[in-house]
């Protein structure tokens, strides 16, 4: 919006400082900063109005003690990145951008199934929420929906070929289902993962933070013919947009944490989880980094796989591998401090995101 205003400026004035706008790294520091500042100064509000609204978190009894005293602390604060991000977006994108309305109204309607989980848990006290089959199968839906319509308006074949990260030229051409297949996949299996992450204070917000940024390189390599081409990435018109959505979702990914930071004032709920979640599936699908995401995201994919090998051990053996799962309750009944459990899976993140960003030229 504001790119269009000044590019009208520009050529109703005839004044070339107002074409500095189209530089896509300037609107990416724009975005971030526009982020981070509506996040800080709509915080407050949105905290006191989910106070009012008594949409305390509620705590497992059978987790560890220390967080008992986190009931009662408002949840779906996760609605205050979404509007950040959405506002930044209309704002600083190129709105004619087809990726940018895509991961856009992905993040949202994602984000719309976890208002309703989080709706259902603290408003109706149903412990339940959204039932994971109608969680899954609005997930699934959003899901498809991205993946065909990516298949439907890719232009090239390396638009829609599965990438190995390391190697030059291992390509792997899917096809028009096995795309939508592993778009599917990617979405819903990232969304997931953010949402059993986001169990300590800024423990999921973080890193998604410096995946947002990892994937925001990437995003800018493959919107550009000459750096896609020199390191051997296909490139992919107009994709070097979804790098100011990502500093979007990282500035507000920040100004959350301010609120998010131990002792949180402000939890994300399912309705920020699953959104962001979602976002950096589609972002990776977009521009072909799928196990670029799986790298950089490892510490999503750990809980993941630690809430699964759990569930899996118990029905077939009786026996738990972990203490508790998702993975961080099982450092916590260790004896770690929540504070070191997060600041370490932060370090984890910072070290695979920079692996993840090595594969831009070691191959």
């Amino acid at each position: 919006m504001l790119w269009i205003l000044a590019d009208w400026l520009a050529k109703t004035t005839g004044i070339r400082a107002f074409y500095v706008f189209e530089y896509q790294t300037l609107r990416t520091v724009l975005a971030m900063a526009t982020a981070l500042g509506i996040a800080l100064w709509l915080g407050p509000a949105v905290i006191r109005k989910l106070t009012e609204m008594k949409v305390g978190q509620a705590v497992r009894t059978d987790g560890p003690q220390t967080h008992l005293v986190k009931a009662g602390t408002p949840t779906m604060g996760g609605a205050l990145i979404l509007l950040s991000i959405g506002i930044t977006t209309l704002l600083w994108c190129k709105l004619d951008n087809r990726y940018v309305w895509l991961t856009l109204i992905v993040t949202l309607a994602t984000g719309v199934i976890g208002f309703v989980d989080d709706y259902k848990k603290v408003v109706y006290k149903d412990p339940k929420g959204l039932s994971a089959k109608a969680k899954m199968f609005w997930q699934s839906v959003i899901a498809i929906g991205a993946g065909i319509f990516l298949a439907g308006t890719a232009s090239l074949p390396s638009n829609t070929e599965f990438i190995v990260p390391f190697f030059k030229h291992v390509v792997y051409p899917f096809g028009p289902v096995g795309f939508v297949v592993l778009t599917y996949l990617v979405i819903v299996g990232s969304s997931n993962a953010v949402n059993l992450t986001d169990g300590l204070d800024g423990l999921a917000i973080m890193p998604t933070v410096m995946v947002s940024a990892g994937l925001a390189v990437f995003a800018y390599v493959a919107g550009n013919k000459v750096f896609s081409g020199y390191l051997g990435l296909p490139y992919i018109e107009g994709a070097g947009e979804l790098a100011v959505f990502c500093a979007a979702m990282g500035g507000a990914g920040l100004g959350f944490l301010w609120f998010n930071a131990y002792p949180a004032e402000v939890f994300m709920g399912d309705v920020g989880a699953l959104a962001l979640g979602a976002a950096l599936g589609v972002i990776a699908v977009v521009v072909r980094q799928e196990i670029v995401l799986f790298i950089m995201g490892g510490v999503f994919v750990m809980e993941a796989v630690s809430v699964m090998l759990q569930v899996a051990s118990f029905k077939l053996t009786g026996k738990r591998i972990f203490r508790m799962a998702p993975l961080h309750h099982h450092y916590e009944l260790k004896g770690w401090k929540e504070t070191q459990v997060v600041v370490r899976f932060w370090i984890i993140t910072i070290v695979l995101v920079l692996i993840g960003l090595a594969t831009l030229k070691l191959r």
